[in-house]
């Protein structure tokens, strides 16, 4: 990998566990194949994989299946009474394309997965229209649970819940982020600009590029915007492509 890039996703991850809060970083214990025989050295602190992040715990490379254990049945916010499922995310767990909408409707509230009503739909004709299967992409939404009738996600929600989406974005370790809507470009860029004027160039977000695009909702409603998309969706593509192979 090129040096530079390399160097801007080591200062992304930095800048990912400061605003996490985090205060140290251990480290991982190895694994039963690699271990070295132990050695009585009492002054040896113990090996542990876990970072402190204040009321957050960031486990260095954990996966997705343990950050939704961490989530568990979650009660953080006042969404859980309302909720009938969480929605986590689903998709490839090593994505290089991740998409990051707003919250849950009602379709993936019943269903628990995002993206599965008439916006997932359209959103699964974006996937294949710059040459990705569904299933090779990572989606999740900012807010885990389905704010009642829709409405827009509301600060003390986005507080609860953003912390597990930046851990998502760390397990998954994408080469681009594509942010849907307002709320989701807003979130991860701690910014007040509007959809409009973030959208169609490639953005800095700790070390990874991210684009802010329309979200699938907002195109039914307005389908004479979907061209702007797939201009966001080509340049997204194009980077992709441009990435040296791991």
């Amino acid at each position: 990998m090129n040096r530079k890039i390399l160097g801007e996703q080591i200062h992304g991850h930095l800048q990912l566990y400061r605003d996490l809060g985090v205060r140290y970083v251990s480290r991982p214990a190895p694994s039963a194949q690699n271990r070295k025989p132990k050695t009585k050295n009492p002054e040896s602190p113990p090996a542990e994989t876990v970072i402190a992040a204040g009321e957050t715990v960031v486990t260095a490379g954990e996966t997705l299946e343990a950050i939704l254990a961490d989530i568990g049945n979650c009660r953080r916010c006042k969404l859980a009474p309302t909720r009938t499922n969480l929605v986590f995310g689903s998709g490839n767990p090593r994505a290089s394309l991740m998409f990051v909408g707003e919250a849950p409707g009602a379709d993936e509230d019943e269903q628990g997965l995002p993206f599965v009503g008439r916006a997932g739909r359209l959103l699964t004709l974006i996937v294949e229209s710059i040459g990705f299967r569904r299933e090779d992409v990572y989606i999740c939404n900012i807010l885990k649970c389905r704010p009642p009738n829709n409405r827009n996600p509301e600060t003390d929600e986005i507080a609860a819940c953003e912390g597990f989406l930046f851990r998502q974005i760390a397990a998954v370790q994408p080469g681009v982020i594509v942010a849907l809507g307002t709320f989701g470009a807003q979130t991860l860029l701690k910014t007040t600009e509007t959809i409009g004027k973030l959208r169609g160039r490639l953005l800095d977000y700790r070390g990874v590029k991210l684009i802010a695009t329309y979200h699938p909702a907002y195109l039914l409603r307005s389908p004479l915007e979907k061209r702007k998309v797939w201009d966001d969706m080509r340049i997204a593509h194009n980077y992709i492509r441009a990435l040296p192979r791991q």
